[in-house]
């Protein structure tokens, strides 16, 4: 669905946005969550975006981060003249712009749910951020684990095991079919298997299973050991 074009700091952004209906701006795939999220929701949603890598690691194109988004960060979404720059605020745009993706559950009572946990997740969890950062293309490395971490894990194996016994009668993802939630947790499942190990339910251990076999998921891990090798993407 993505398609992936080398950033040229020389384009017109919005000039650019007119050219491709959709276009996301990303980090490192390595290591950046936060593009993670709305790459995977776009992926699985179907939905037609043109994908722009800015490398983190390279000054010249981290310094463009001002000329891409007011909030000088990765990711950004540019459509029809509009750049939307944080994770969830993207998330909810594309839920406006395409409704009938149902990117948020159709029940009164799991939607609500839904957006309680990926907004918990959107501002919290600041010491798994801190001591366990994303490494796409890593596993089962030997890392800090200290007490505020290993209770931020821990909150995290409830939601998903609440999620899954309340709300995924129909699916194997937090509540059913794929969501925002879903994406929102993604990079966390990715986490889990570069730092765990943790004492994971069944309903945690199937879920993790589900979501890192995601096509997607597995392409964006392939790209992510390019970046490594130094490889273009």
């Amino acid at each position: 669905m993505g398609r992936i074009c080398p950033i040229d700091l020389s384009v017109d952004l919005y000039r650019g946005a007119l050219m491709s209906d959709i276009i996301l701006y990303i980090g490192n795939k390595n290591l950046s969550s936060w593009s993670l999220r709305p790459w995977l929701l776009m992926r699985q949603a179907g939905i037609e975006f043109e994908e722009r890598l800015v490398r983190l690691d390279v000054a010249e194109e981290r310094a463009s981060l001002g000329e891409i988004s007011p909030s000088a960060q990765v990711p950004a979404l540019v459509h029809a003249g509009q750049t939307i720059w944080d994770s969830m605020a993207i998330a909810e745009y594309l839920n406006e712009q395409f409704p009938a993706a149902q990117l948020w559950p159709a029940e009164r009572q799991a939607r609500a749910a839904a957006r309680c946990v990926s907004m918990e997740m959107h501002a919290g969890f600041s010491n798994l951020r801190q001591f366990w950062p994303m490494n796409f293309s890593r596993a089962n490395m030997n890392h800090l684990c200290p007490p505020p971490v290993h209770r931020e894990a821990l909150r995290i194996v409830e939601i998903w095991t609440m999620c899954r016994k309340r709300f995924a009668n129909d699916g194997p993802f937090l509540f059913g079919q794929f969501s925002i939630a879903d994406a929102m947790y993604a990079p966390v499942v990715s986490r889990f298997r570069t730092y765990g190990p943790l004492d994971l339910n069944e309903h945690v251990v199937d879920y993790c299973q589900t979501v890192w076999t995601l096509p997607a998921m597995r392409a964006w891990g392939e790209d992510a050991k390019r970046e490594l090798a130094g490889e273009a993407i």
